[in-house]
């Protein structure tokens, strides 16, 4: 076991799988000599050389047209978009020939995207956004979004091994900020599969990546006002791991939905719907959803603060359900 950054240990998943799989191959924009925007990709060049780490030019297009190739040749690419928002510019390649190859005529395309993705660097609209949900939207892709170093290694792992296309968000704030103790040797964490943050009898709250741990700490509050707080941390949204939303709500009868995606069209929609249907019955309030308002990413700090999901947000919506 070591303490390590998320970036640290998305690093040691890239080594590691690289490692084991000779087909691995990693492509971006100044992955290689530069290291990475993030210096996420730092030392993959020296050791896997300039046929396994490929630096590309600034055209998100022909960075997933090339990976689509790949994968049909027998590699798995994984691609890094220096900023996620920049996906948008390939957004054909990926919704429309990735996401459907398999189904169309019966090609997988084992290949990874992934990139820096969220606020609260002050990075403005063109690099702050998180658009997960134009992509859960599409069948045939999985999405992950990680919130704590053990989690991002071992999803990217399966992420890599996995024969979908797979697009993994990695929350740039959590980058340098968040620690643990992550094992050193191989390990995978199942796409799919929501973690349980913290038990909790009065309400329920489901997150994730950086809005997880500002769930945290608003059910860290709320536990010395005698409110317990359960929080489940998503860690996939396709799949979207129901079982685990509905067992949670049928054991405390309320939810509340937090997330820095913008609201109309967020995730929170569709919880809010599973729950309806699946355990509409075992409801003591109104579903209530905390998010970011339907804007871009303002680039000035304080609006910027005003704009994300805070743990004293997350607090009042809850004491105001719990309330019920």
């Amino acid at each position: 076991m070591a303490e390590i950054t998320m970036l640290e240990a998305i690093r040691e998943a890239l080594f590691e799988e690289m490692e084991r799989d000779p087909t691995v191959v990693a492509l971006g924009e100044d992955i290689g000599v530069y290291g990475g925007a993030f210096k996420v990709t730092e030392g993959l060049l020296a050791r896997f050389g300039t046929e396994r780490v490929m630096d590309t030019p600034i055209s998100e297009t022909a960075i997933v047209g090339a990976a689509c190739g790949m994968s049909y040749l027998g590699l798995r690419p994984v691609a890094e978009m220096q900023f996620i928002d920049f996906i948008a510019c390939c957004f054909n390649q990926v919704t429309n020939f990735a996401a459907k190859s398999h189904y169309r005529w019966g090609a997988p395309a084992p290949l990874v995207l992934r990139g820096p993705s969220g606020g609260g660097v002050h990075g403005g609209p063109f690099h702050s956004a998180n658009p997960e949900m134009y992509f859960v939207h599409t069948p045939g892709l999985k999405v992950v979004y990680p919130s704590t170093p053990g989690d991002a290694k071992g999803l990217l792992k399966s992420a890599i091994r996995d024969n979908n296309p797979v697009l993994f968000f990695e929350h740039k704030f959590l980058y340098r900020r968040i620690k643990e103790d992550v094992p050193a040797g191989d390990f995978t964490v199942p796409i799919g599969k929501a973690a349980l943050r913290r038990e909790g009898s009065d309400l329920t709250i489901v997150s994730y990546a950086a809005a997880a741990h500002t769930a945290l700490e608003a059910a860290q509050a709320l536990a010395k006002e005698g409110i317990q707080a359960e929080v489940l941390d998503l860690r996939t949204l396709l799949p979207l791991d129901r079982d685990a939303i509905l067992a949670s709500v049928k054991k405390t009868g309320k939810l509340l939905v937090v997330h820095e995606d913008t609201r109309t069209g967020g995730i929170a929609g569709e919880i809010s719907a599973l729950v309806c249907e699946g355990a509409f019955e075992d409801l003591d309030g109104p579903v209530a959803r905390v998010t970011a308002p339907d804007t871009p990413v303002p680039y000035a700090p304080p609006l910027e603060e005003a704009f994300l999901p805070s743990a004293e947000k997350v607090a009042a919506a809850a004491r105001e359900l719990a309330e019920y």
